[in-house]
């Protein structure tokens, strides 16, 4: 039962910001993606790069991480890397990253429990550390489409095995737009729109053209 006199214009505690998460990027490896067939590879790409340059956006503390790098995946997506330019990538043996110590304090040392989640493949390489984190008690919200499988079941599975434990789905769009939450916060408000104009498809083509027809400072 709600009580009127305690209704304020406040924000959910639970929802994402800028100073309570972190996000996690794990095995976007060319292997990796060979073996996606879950959905358009160039699309997970876009929203995984969407999602990094969010995060850079509003200064979210970032955690890479690779599986088997120089014996077998290859290299993190360039693309990827080339957001976060000498930032660490933490390579593993372990598919499941909660299981390999570097990690683990590499997510310890962001001192944060929110932990929002991106990887291939979302039935091993997401699935895995998320229900581990769960175990331990972070908060985890799984980045949807920043996410592949191999098949669109053993995505869809795996999503929904994660919600069963107690993860949150999300989607690039969705992170980056709860962090600005209003567009009066100009400090952030140009970084945003132009994240949006590279990757947000249709949406960031009409910011382009309402800024471009109508004026400088239109979005939502």
């Amino acid at each position: 039962m709600v009580d009127i006199a305690q209704v304020t214009a406040a924000p959910s505690p639970d929802l994402l910001t800028p100073d309570n998460c972190a996000v996690l990027f794990v095995d976007h490896q060319p292997q990796m993606f060979f073996g996606t067939a879950s959905g358009d590879r160039t699309a997970i790409i876009n929203s995984t790069l969407g999602l990094a340059k969010a995060a850079k956006a509003f200064d979210v503390p970032v955690v890479l991480s690779t599986v088997a790098a120089e014996s077998f995946s290859g290299p993190i997506l360039p693309q990827l890397a080339d957001v976060f330019p000498g930032r660490q990538i933490i390579d593993r043996t372990s598919m499941n990253a909660w299981e390999d110590a570097a990690f683990v304090e590499a997510v310890k040392a962001t001192g944060r429990e929110k932990l929002v989640i991106a990887g291939l493949w979302t039935e091993v390489c997401v699935v895995l550390p998320a229900l581990s984190a769960i175990a331990q008690g972070y908060e985890v919200y799984v980045v949807a489409d920043a996410s592949g499988g191999v098949t669109p079941q053993a995505h869809e599975h795996a999503v929904q095995r994660m919600v069963q434990g107690g993860a949150v789905p999300v989607t690039w769009l969705q992170v980056l737009l709860e962090f600005q939450r209003d567009w009066a916060r100009t400090g952030t408000y140009e970084a945003a729109t132009n994240v949006v104009k590279e990757h947000g498809g249709a949406y960031g083509l009409g910011l382009v053209y309402a800024q471009t027809m109508i004026g400088a400072n239109t979005a939502g």
